[in-house]
């Protein structure tokens, strides 16, 4: 076993933490490996991760055409000079999505150049051809897959409306064949749940004994219950992307319609962005819930609990998740937790919440209204849900759980 303090370093290609789960994971991993007395540098590429003061950003630029006010003009004649920059730029130009393909380019230059000295190298779910460069030349890698995109890949080929919209879900999705080669080939693989391990096992061919399980923290300092917030009555609350159909904000949004029947009061936060343009914007308008749903983006943690501790209950509907962070966020501040059976879910809500089936508005809203017909059941199950989270998830935990996978890691490494 490898001896203490380790240099560490956490890959991201995206890593802002409004921008998915994967950022809040390096973020809060990051701080949790510093405050055990590990050193962290976090290498990224745009938009880059909110950090602790100890932990050191190392950026890595891409094009960022996310953020470009047009991505089509964005190329300039200095990127026809990178191979990089221009596959890039020419891949979104083509529907595709290259962003972890070229950040595991720019990724082996920088080692080329810089030539770091790491214990070891901790990828968040980049799965780039990059990686397979570094452990071959005998870098201690070890990589975090939330979850299978396949399953994102899947959801979206089912909602699709035609062939041309199928068509360009295949296209932006063609980084999965890197990934199936990355994940056969790396020595070592972690995942969040037990529900993930089965899934990559099955999506990407590796036997569910080669992927180990550290399961995701939450921070039960920030997240926790305030005394002083007052209930906003008959107020739900969920974090979903709205048109993302792997959320199953549209359940939501049924189930709204029916609850508002019986509780015309009953008014839905959801933290997230939506489209206006989108599909669930439309359903809002055509079930007449305009004025009871509201949507929120780009808050710091501190609004978000006091949301979350205004809400009276949190829904989670989501179709598949790979862990459900937002689960467990809304239980370490003590709220009763009404989730569907989506993916590894069920294994973070345990019994100190409601269960239902995926894509059923019908079970969603019969779960609101027994919750605001027994108050009783709220409390509960809200002071179960604390004391899950705080016996069973929590960052430290998931920080000494990842130290010793990257003690194996690099014991392997130095015995080859």
């Amino acid at each position: 076993m490898n001896t203490y303090p380790l240099k560490i370093c956490l890959l991201g290609y995206r890593s802002n933490p409004y921008s998915g789960g994967q950022g809040i994971y390096i973020r809060y991993l990051s701080k949790a490996l510093v405050d055990a007395g590990h050193q962290v540098d976090v290498i990224s590429g745009p938009p880059y991760p909110i950090l602790d003061e100890g932990v050191q950003l190392i950026k890595l630029p891409s094009l960022d055409l996310f953020e470009a006010p047009n991505h089509v003009t964005a190329i300039r004649p200095r990127h026809l000079l990178s191979f990089t920059d221009f596959f890039e730029w020419f891949s979104m130009f083509t529907g595709g999505f290259p962003e972890p393909y070229t950040f595991g380019r720019r990724l082996v230059r920088y080692f080329q150049e810089q030539q770091p000295n790491y214990d070891v190298v901790h990828d968040n779910q980049s799965l780039c051809y990059g990686l397979l460069k570094l452990q071959n030349q005998g870098v201690p890698i070890l990589a975090t897959i939330h979850h299978p995109i396949t399953s994102d890949r899947e959801i979206a080929l089912k909602n699709a409306t035609d062939w041309k919209a199928r068509l360009l879900i295949k296209r932006w999705h063609n980084f999965l064949g890197m990934q199936q080669k990355v994940v056969t080939g790396l020595n070592h693989v972690v995942t969040v749940s037990q529900q993930s391990r089965q899934d990559i096992a099955t999506a990407f061919s590796r036997h569910p004994d080669q992927i180990e399980v550290v399961h995701n923290g939450i921070d039960t300092d920030v997240f926790e219950p305030k005394a002083d917030i007052k209930k906003a009555p008959f107020r739900i609350m969920a974090t979903a992307s709205a048109d993302q159909p792997l959320k199953g904000v549209k359940y939501l949004v049924r189930a709204m319609s029916i609850v508002k029947k019986s509780y015309p009061q009953a008014h839905l936060v959801v933290l997230g962005k939506l489209n206006e343009d989108g599909e669930i914007a439309k359903l809002i308008t055509t079930l007449n819930l305009n004025e009871c749903i509201k949507f929120i983006s780009g808050i710091d943690n501190k609004e978000l609990v006091d949301l979350y501790n205004e809400a009276s209950m949190v829904v989670v509907p989501s179709v598949y998740e790979g862990f459900g962070l937002p689960a467990g966020e809304a239980m370490a501040c003590g709220l009763p937790v009404i989730s569907t059976n989506g993916g590894a879910l069920p294994e973070v809500v345990g019994d100190a919440g409601i269960i239902v089936p995926t894509r059923d508005a019908d079970a969603i809203a019969e779960s609101i209204m027994h919750l605001f017909e027994n108050p009783e059941v709220c409390a509960g199950l809200a002071s179960k849900a604390r004391n899950r989270i705080l016996e069973q998830f929590s960052w430290q935990v998931a920080a000494r759980a990842m130290v010793e996978k990257y003690s194996q890691v690099i014991d392997e490494v130095r015995a080859a």
